[in-house]
């Protein structure tokens, strides 16, 4: 573990930092993918790393199984070989629900999403009558707010009904535009008086489940100190991996651009600021992920 974090200058070339770890916990959207494009120095960086004996597991808070965020990012053209094993805020949340068996639910969010449940004993149910709520996201989140689901929440709340948000996120990038996520109405459930279970990241959970992986790929015991996180996000890349006791890298051409100074060279005094707000550092920082 490397341990203080480099403010400045940024890390060019991930090549100088990947010898220290054993396992990478990789953050996928806004870390290899935007949504729309793949990005092709941050995969050749992982296949690098993993070509060198380091294993790789995608941690994303996809609101899905792992192996549909696999087949999604065989449409971004991200090569299989980028990575060891996925683990998603999906596969806790069905965890979730299959131990609440026999207990009907009530789902809010997009369609694309039911792949969360197949294969379970799922009941389903409106919320006048559900036993509890998956929220995967926004129903159409390319023009929703969570102040659109505030009669919803309301009616939750009445009820007393327990939230199990499936993708803890607030927003993500989608292309060169931030779309809201199922963490910003599960923040604003929450601010109402309602219970809320996050499934992915900052919480520890998803952590937990992403070292077994690494270590069933690898076939060794992870050493925590070997270990390396890598996201774009303070709220749950960098406060989960300060969390869970791993180092972080952190990308700041992800969804935090604008507010570090911009894409292309981010102000020290900004990150500075930002990061002392948040109460953590970043072992170190790179502006995208590159070999």
């Amino acid at each position: 573990m490397i341990g203080s974090a480099i403010l400045s200058p940024l890390i060019p070339h991930f090549s100088a930092l990947a010898p220290a770890y054993d396992v990478l916990l990789c953050d996928v959207w806004g870390v290899v993918h935007n949504g729309e494009v793949s990005f092709p120095a941050a995969c050749d960086a992982l296949m690098q790393a993993r070509e060198r004996g380091t294993t790789v597991v995608f941690i994303t808070n996809a609101p899905r199984p792992g192996e549909s965020v696999m087949r999604q990012l065989d449409g971004l053209k991200v090569p299989r070989e980028v990575c060891d094993a996925i683990v998603s805020s999906g596969d806790v949340t069905r965890h979730v629900i299959a131990t609440r068996k026999g207990q009907s639910l009530c789902h809010l969010g997009p369609e694309r999403d039911h792949a969360i449940f197949i294969g379970l004993d799922v009941a389903f149910a409106p919320l006048e009558s559900a036993d509890y709520v998956i929220c995967s996201g926004l129903d159409d989140d390319d023009n929703q707010t969570p102040e659109d689901f505030r009669a919803r929440l309301e009616l939750m709340r009445q009820r007393n009904l327990f939230m199990v948000c499936a993708n803890p996120d607030l927003v993500v990038e989608r292309g060169a535009r931030l779309v809201y996520c199922a963490g910003s109405v599960a923040e604003l459930y929450e601010s109402m008086g309602g219970e809320v279970l996050y499934a992915g990241k900052p919480y520890r959970p998803v952590y937990d489940l992403a070292v077994q992986k690494a270590q069933a790929a690898s076939g060794r015991k992870a050493d925590m100190a070997r270990i390396l996180a890598i996201g774009d996000s303070i709220r749950t890349d960098l406060a989960g991996a300060r969390a869970f006791g791993v180092d972080m890298l952190f990308m700041t051409a992800g969804i935090h651009a604008e507010e570090l100074g911009g894409r292309a060279e981010p102000d020290p005094a900004l990150l500075k600021s930002v990061f002392e707000a948040s109460g953590a550092q970043p072992t170190a920082i790179m502006r995208e992920l590159v070999w």
